[in-house]
């Protein structure tokens, strides 16, 4: 039967007006080639992945159609992740060939569906594995699992560094962040090897987050390939932000929006101002030893601080300051930190966690840094963010120098 006269076939039992059995009879009948179970198309088709061994993952997979008795009308690849290969297939069905990257190290399962001359479909199905990858490009996600505030970004750290914007596109796509709720959010190329992802606005209080990579096996360029990586679990707390006006010297607060604390603070002297803008809290320390040395201070000082809480690898924290107690809620006098009372600083200490945000306004003091000093992601414009991504058509890349360890020295 030519194709012609089996699509005549469909359109007589598409227009055929009769009792339901009487159509069933006309077009499910069992010797309706359509009707009838795939034939063994082995020796239909033939695949490159025929040759034996592992595949070079660098090559397309391709299958054709022997002779002239039949023809090729679907196929599908996927991997073991169940992952696709796309493909194209040629108008005359001859010849199918694959248009992405295979995966490397991967094994694939590909179901070739075929039709002979009389129209009797075909299949056949062929497993094979491709070579591993001889460079890998490895994916660290970060923080560590836990319990965050609404502050924290979510890092990935590359093994190698990746330039060429597409294999950057490449790199991003495989990167996923799902949230509970759902909130939009995008990742940002702070460097070749570095990337956060944030929401536009804080997490929202009690959000789960999955993080993940689809990258293993996948081709990034230059025959570079990803590898595996750890898929992470994050949760969000209560909303805690804690708000000091440098002019005003207090810090106000609050949690979900209502203000618990209110606190009398000193801040930065002039020459010493304390950095305006929106940090997050990076690390709780009971006790930390603080010396002018340690910034290059002319005035003399060496200190066992307690309750001292972190917002900058730089040394910037929101600590215990009774020397100063007499200067907290009238006068900014320390030397670029947050400094309260024993009993107010340990009630902070206790009340925040990593990820909480710690906000300055009204200091002398210039802007806290984006990327370089902790997390100051939240201090960059929401349009800025999204130019960041190589997913962005247009936008340009804000590159950072990777922080001196010899500057995250403590100072008060």
């Amino acid at each position: 039967m030519s194709h012609t006269s089996r699509f005549r076939t469909a359109a007589s039992c598409a227009l055929l007006i009769a009792p339901l059995t009487v159509f069933a009879t006309a077009c499910d009948g069992d010797g309706h080639p359509l009707s009838a179970q795939p034939f063994d198309a082995s020796g239909q088709v033939a695949l490159n992945a025929d040759e034996g061994g592992k595949i070079d993952p660098d090559k397309p997979l391709e299958i054709t159609a022997k002779g002239d008795n039949g023809r090729i009308t679907d196929v599908t690849a996927t991997d073991a992740s169940g992952r696709y290969l796309r493909g194209e297939l040629s108008a005359d069905g001859a010849r199918w060939r694959s248009t992405t990257s295979l995966a490397a190290g991967a094994h694939y399962t590909v179901r070739v569906s075929t039709e002979n001359e009389e129209g009797a479909p075909g299949l056949r199905t062929v497993g094979f594995d491709t070579k591993a990858a001889d460079k890998l490009i490895r994916v660290k996600f970060g923080p560590d699992s836990g319990t965050y505030g609404v502050g924290q970004p979510v890092t990935a750290e590359l093994s190698a560094p990746v330039t060429d914007r597409a294999a950057r596109e490449t790199v991003e796509r495989a990167l996923k962040v799902d949230s509970q709720p759902r909130v939009d959010g995008g990742w940002h190329w702070v460097n070749d090897k570095t990337l956060h992802y944030r929401p536009q606005e804080y997490w929202p209080a009690r959000t789960r987050i999955q993080v993940r990579s689809s990258l293993d096996g996948i081709k990034v360029g230059n025959g570079l390939y990803g590898g595996p990586a750890n898929s992470l679990k994050l949760k969000i707390g209560d909303r805690i932000e804690a708000i000091t006006d440098a002019a005003a010297h207090v810090m106000t607060v609050k949690r979900n929006g209502k203000v618990i604390r209110t606190i009398p603070v000193t801040t930065g002297k002039p020459g010493y101002d304390t950095r305006n803008g929106v940090k997050v809290v990076l690390a709780k320390e009971s006790f930390v030893r603080m010396t002018s040395a340690s910034i290059g201070s002319s005035d003399f000082y060496d200190l066992g601080v307690y309750w001292a809480t972190r917002v900058t690898w730089s040394g910037e924290y929101v600590h215990a300051a009774p020397w100063s107690v007499g200067s907290q809620g009238a006068a900014n006098v320390s030397h670029g930190c947050t400094g309260m009372s024993t009993a107010n600083a340990k009630w902070f200490f206790d009340t925040v966690k990593l990820g909480d945000i710690v906000q300055v306004v009204n200091s002398g003091g210039s802007m806290m840094t984006a990327f370089d000093n902790g997390f100051g992601d939240w201090n960059v414009d929401w349009a800025k963010w999204r130019q960041a991504s190589s997913l962005t058509p247009v936008g340009s890349h804000v590159e950072s120098t990777p922080v001196d360890a010899a500057r995250l020295r403590p100072q008060i």
